[in-house]
């Protein structure tokens, strides 16, 4: 069963995947909550401190401006979000690129392309603590 949640920070810099997390959430029954779009790091961080409530950030890694996982060092750096879930989704797939997002603070990570119901599966990982859940949901 999928957590409910009030908000969720998508930080990603294709509108096109902002719209397909749209329609991925909507899927999952989550019309109810609220998805905040951040363009690149730095747009991120700043939406973030405006709204504390945030319960799952949803972060690509190469993005302008600010790249997710100085977005991550970042933001974990603040005892406010230390324990804010992060789940990356990115394009950079290699074992070292995950390991070091995991070590930034993300507690979960899916490689681009992935299918709906890997995020979904993973953010059910996540959320129930269930062991691996640091891992890829495939």
């Amino acid at each position: 069963m999928t957590p409910h949640f009030k908000k969720i920070l998508i930080v990603e810099d294709s509108d096109l995947l902002h719209r397909m997390y749209e329609l991925i959430f909507r899927r999952y029954r989550l019309e109810g909550c609220t998805l905040l779009h951040a363009y690149h790091g730095r747009e991120g961080v700043d939406l973030l401190a405006r709204n504390p409530d945030v319960e799952l950030v949803i972060l690509d890694i190469n993005m302008p401006i600010m790249s997710g996982l100085e977005f991550l060092q970042t933001i974990k750096r603040d005892s406010a979000f230390r324990d804010l879930v992060v789940i990356i989704i990115s394009t950079e797939g290699k074992e070292g690129d995950t390991l070091r997002g995991l070590e930034a603070g993300a507690k979960g990570y899916l490689t681009k392309p992935f299918q709906p119901t890997d995020l979904h599966k993973l953010i059910e990982r996540v959320f129930s603590g269930r062991e691996g859940s640091l891992l890829e949901a495939r």
